[in-house]
């Protein structure tokens, strides 16, 4: 049987134990983001043309696939790159070449970049290539912006909505 000097002990030890984890466990303040700045997020995945054009098929040469293999057209799987630009008040913010994913290189290319960013009134002018041009955009947004403190600015890419959207 434990003495009431022992208990008190073992009450007064896990006191300070929790008290010692309850301290460590708010201090030292860590910002997560400036107190002065906001963050753009850009993040998307698209596929870009594939590199090769769709052959078609002559009836001998779909005479000779087998049955459940039949199809009109032959289609390379492999896409090409995209080319994308993020420019900020006429300063280039991000330039990236997104290679395709994927074994065969068939699959969507992905993005997921932050920016920390001045606040106040900006133009944001985002471009991507997706169709393997070595000159220009297949697409192009630009965008007035007002950032305030600690803003968080999230930025998707949907090709049916016409390009570039603010969420």
């Amino acid at each position: 049987m434990l003495s009431p000097f022992r208990w008190a002990g073992q009450l007064l030890f896990y006191a300070a134990a929790a008290l010692l984890t309850g301290f460590f466990a708010t201090r030292p303040v860590w910002p997560q983001f400036p107190k002065d700045k906001a963050q753009i997020t850009i993040a998307f995945a698209h596929g870009g043309e594939r590199k090769e054009a769709c052959k078609k098929l002559s009836a001998e040469e779909i005479a000779k696939l087998p049955p459940r293999e039949r199809r009109p057209s032959d289609c390379g799987r492999e896409r090409v790159p995209l080319r994308f630009e993020a420019v900020l008040d006429d300063r280039l913010l991000l330039a990236r070449t997104l290679p395709p994913t994927g074994l065969s290189g068939d699959g969507p290319s992905r993005l997921y970049e932050k920016r920390a960013v001045p606040v106040g009134r900006h133009t944001l002018t985002l471009r991507l290539a997706d169709s393997g041009r070595a000159e220009g955009f297949d697409y192009t947004s630009r965008f007035e912006l007002e950032l305030a403190p600690r803003q968080n600015l999230a930025i998707d890419f949907q090709p049916d909505r016409g390009g570039f959207v603010i969420r």
